[in-house]
Parts: structure tokens; sequence; C-alpha cells
């Protein structure tokens, strides 16, 4: 899980041109099949000991895509509602064809 939230989070960052800094905070979910951590805590690592970061559990909906994070993240940012990147990454690109990059 922890590779899967940094790599997830760097490319947010990397992809919006944000820095740690401008993070407000990040709530993130993830589906009831994972259960070898908690998503804030393998952020943490990468230097977010200052942001807030909560979790919560997905709804259980049969046919839903497994093993997946979801990140809403809070930020402050110059660039306008339609220049935001949203990031999926994996099986994940398969939800939101409209959004994945």
């Amino acid at each position: 899980m922890r590779e899967g939230v940094q790599q997830l989070i760097r490319r947010i960052l990397a992809d919006n041109g944000l820095e740690i800094e401008d993070l407000i905070s990040i709530f993130f979910t993830a589906t009831p099949d994972l259960t070898s951590d908690f998503p804030a805590a393998s952020a943490r690592g990468l230097g977010l000991e200052a942001i807030p970061l909560i979790c919560a559990v997905e709804i259980s909906v049969p046919g839903a895509l497994p093993r997946t994070i979801r990140a809403l993240v809070h930020c402050r940012s110059a660039r306008a509602h339609r220049e935001i990147k949203h990031i999926y990454l994996g099986g994940a690109a398969a939800l939101r064809q409209d959004l994945a990059q």
C-alpha cells in the first residue's frame, strides 16, 4: 500500500505543479479489501507530518473496482478548475476515463 499511495501523491503534486506547502488536507478512501495499513500512514512517509490526513472505507458495492485508494486533495492553487489534473493510476483509470490522464 505504501508504494501505491506515495506514487499517487507524488503524481498529484508533480502533475499539478504543487509543493507540500500548498497542501491543506487530504481525505483518503480505500476499498474494504485493503486492510494492511492506513493510506494516511503511508502518505506520512512523504513528509506530510504537518498536513491533516484522514481515511475512510468506500461503500462495498457489488462489481466495484477492488484494491482501490482514492485521494481528495485540498490545496492552494492558482490554476483554474479545468486546468487541474486528476490522477488515476493502474486499473483506476477505468473509473473516470473522461478525467484520466
